[in-house]
């Protein structure tokens, strides 16, 4: 298990784009980690008072990131002492389905597994769920990690 200092340790995201709560397990290829949605989250300050039932579904790009996120933990885990200076880029994506709505209260359990890795590469699938019923199907997701000092701007 990871806890929330471990995985503010593990990933670069800070506030509010932290988005992985706790690691509950890891296995070889495999992470199960959780994202609890609250309502003092940041993107929910625009809606005034009283918002409407559906204003307060969680945005489903952010469920994307912290799954991602998740899939990110794996990515460090697996590539250790080569991810030293190197940074992870998110390459692609496929076959995202949801399957329903995300709301303050709901906890998110999400599900990473490496499917195959190819160099500094990794391609990674898997599903996100709230209290066991399907939420989010991930068909591919696309990472790498490259030196950072390569994607610096060329000095002026």
């Amino acid at each position: 298990m990871l806890t929330a200092a471990d995985v503010r340790a593990t990933l670069p995201h800070r506030y509010p784009m932290l988005l992985v709560d706790r690691v509950l397990d890891t296995g070889d290829d495999r992470i199960r980690a959780l994202k609890a949605v609250t309502l003092n989250e940041p993107w929910y300050a625009r809606l005034g008072p009283s918002p409407a039932g559906d204003e307060l579904a969680y945005p489903d790009f952010l469920l994307i990131e912290s799954w991602t996120q998740t899939a990110g933990i794996l990515a460090t885990r697996l590539a250790g002492d080569a991810a030293d200076g190197q940074v992870m880029l998110f390459g692609s994506m496929s076959g995202i389905e949801f399957h329903r709505r995300v709301f303050p209260g709901d906890t998110v359990e999400h599900h990473a597994r490496l499917e195959r890795a190819v160099n500094d590469t990794m391609i990674f699938a898997g599903e996100s769920t709230v209290g066991g019923e399907p939420l989010l199907t991930v068909g591919q997701i696309t990472m790498a990690f490259r030196p950072g000092e390569a994607l610096a701007p060329p000095a002026t």
